[in-house]
C-alpha cells in the first residue's frame, strides 16, 4: 500500500497545489500526493500555473483544484508549508513543516525559487519514504 501525503496549508492555493503537483510528478513511485486547506479560492494561483507549465509542462487547473481537508482521504504523512498563522490540523503519522515563504504576488524569480525548493523537498521526501518506510 502506498504512502498517502498530504500538503496543506490555509488556502490551498498555491504552495500545496505545486507540491501536489510536483509530487505526482516528481515522486509517485514513493508517495501519492494530495493537497487542502482550511479555506479554498475559487481558483488556483494563477501565477503557480503558468510556471508549473512553463517549468514542467504541467497543467495544475487540468489534474486539480482547491479542496478542503475533509475532500481528501485519510493520510499518513502531513506537511504543512509555513502558514505564518495557526497551520490546518490532519492526523497523520508523521508531520513536517517546510516553512515556506508564500510568493503570491512577488516577482517570478521568487516564485521560481520557492518552486525548486519544494522541487528539492518532494525529492528528498520520496528518498526517505522509499530507504526509511517513513512513517
Amino acid at each position: 500500500m502506498m504512502t498517502k501525503v498530504a500538503f496543506i496549508c490555509v488556502h490551498n492555493s498555491c504552495r500545496s497545489q505545486i507540491a501536489e503537483a510536483l509530487g505526482k510528478h516528481l515522486a509517485s513511485d514513493a508517495f501519492e500526493s494530495y493537497s487542502a486547506g482550511t479555506e479554498i479560492k475559487p481558483q488556483i494561483n494563477q501565477d503557480a500555473v503558468r510556471l508549473m507549465k512553463q517549468l514542467y509542462g504541467i497543467d495544475m487547473e487540468k489534474t486539480q483544484h482547491s479542496k478542503l481537508l475533509a475532500e481528501i482521504p485519510p493520510v499518513d504523512v502531513v506537511i504543512t508549508m509555513g502558514c505564518n498563522v495557526t497551520c490546518p490540523y490532519l492526523p497523520c503519522r508523521h508531520r513536517e513543516d517546510w516553512g515556506l515563504d508564500d510568493p503570491t504576488g512577488k516577482s517570478d524569480e521568487e516564485f521560481i525559487s520557492v518552486i525548486r525548493i519544494i522541487e528539492e523537498k518532494i525529492m528528498q521526501l520520496a528518498e526517505r519514504i522509499k530507504t526509511l518506510r517513513l512513517p
